[in-house]
């Protein structure tokens, strides 16, 4: 991308960088923890054969090319900052021989999408990451044709989460770390139901509805596997570098306990929450 082409410099940097390259190196696992959330997600939001859509922060991709086959008749346009990511994504369509779907490394938020020529918006979390999200869904908003509709994913607050609280109070080691803030560019910024709704009015959107969704993250069908996935993800990594070998070693080994205890027939699950957000041009 071009410089004048982003306007969310700092997301650009971290997703077309090291958090892009990690994503990429552990796809398998990140596409599968949000699997039932998204199973849920096609209940929820039906398709035409013939729509065309958009995905916004499509990452690896699983999002568009399960979407592109829900419509053998339109197109599925998946838009992210990572080119690596896109890399991926573009590999895996053509390996299932999907041709209806396309990628487009470029910022949602000030890209010059055709005006009114998509059916649909989606986003499966990854729309939460706007440095200026009146501005972006404004944006988005004229890429819709009449009647056309967003239907997004997104985590609700911290707190209500029991995989992100849980995992970062372990790997906090009893060290006081901030919470990411509600509303900033990150994993809450769609958080606040009614500023989410306020905005959305504010850009031209009718019929807003923000529900409540409830389906567990999955993080591996048995403790071993789960393991190889959560010492790998971001916040774990992270928030471990700091620690000398022996507080790091105390945690690794309660995050296993921990997985150990999620077991179960269905795999090692931890309590999530979303808000699926709705909205129609």
């Amino acid at each position: 991308m071009d410089a004048h082409d982003i306007a969310n410099v700092e997301m650009a940097g971290a997703w077309d960088g090291p958090e892009g390259d990690d994503w990429t190196a552990n796809a398998t696992y990140y596409e599968a923890s949000t699997q039932r959330m998204w199973a849920r997600f096609e209940q929820d939001v039906p398709v035409a054969p013939t729509d065309d859509v958009l995905d916004v922060g499509c990452g690896t991709g699983r999002s568009t090319r399960l979407t592109a086959q829900r419509v053998p008749r339109g197109t599925a346009l998946g838009v992210d900052l990572s080119a690596r990511m896109l890399g991926y994504a573009r590999e895996r369509a053509a390996e299932a021989g999907i041709t209806n779907a396309t990628f487009l490394q470029a910022d949602a938020q000030v890209e010059a999408f055709t005006p009114a020529s998509r059916d649909l918006v989606i986003s499966s979390y990854g729309a939460m990451f706007f440095v200026d999200r009146a501005a972006a869904f404004t944006n988005l908003h004229t890429a819709l044709r009449p009647r056309g509709r967003l239907a997004m994913l997104a985590w609700r607050a911290f707190e209500e989460n029991e995989w992100l609280s849980t995992i970062r109070g372990i790997v906090a080691h009893g060290r006081d770390l901030p919470i990411p803030p509600t509303g900033a560019p990150g994993p809450f910024g769609l958080a606040d139901r009614d500023g989410v709704a306020a905005m959305l009015d504010a850009a031209g959107y009718r019929d807003v509805d923000i529900a409540p969704r409830d389906e567990p993250l999955f993080l591996g069908p048995n403790a071993d596997i789960a393991w190889t996935y959560l010492r790998e993800l971001g916040i774990v990594r992270g928030l471990t570098a700091d620690l000398d070998d022996r507080a790091r070693a105390e945690v690794f080994a309660q995050l296993q306990a921990m997985l150990e205890e999620h077991a179960g027939p269905d795999g090692v699950v931890l309590g999530a929450a979303s808000w699926l957000i709705t909205a129609t041009s």
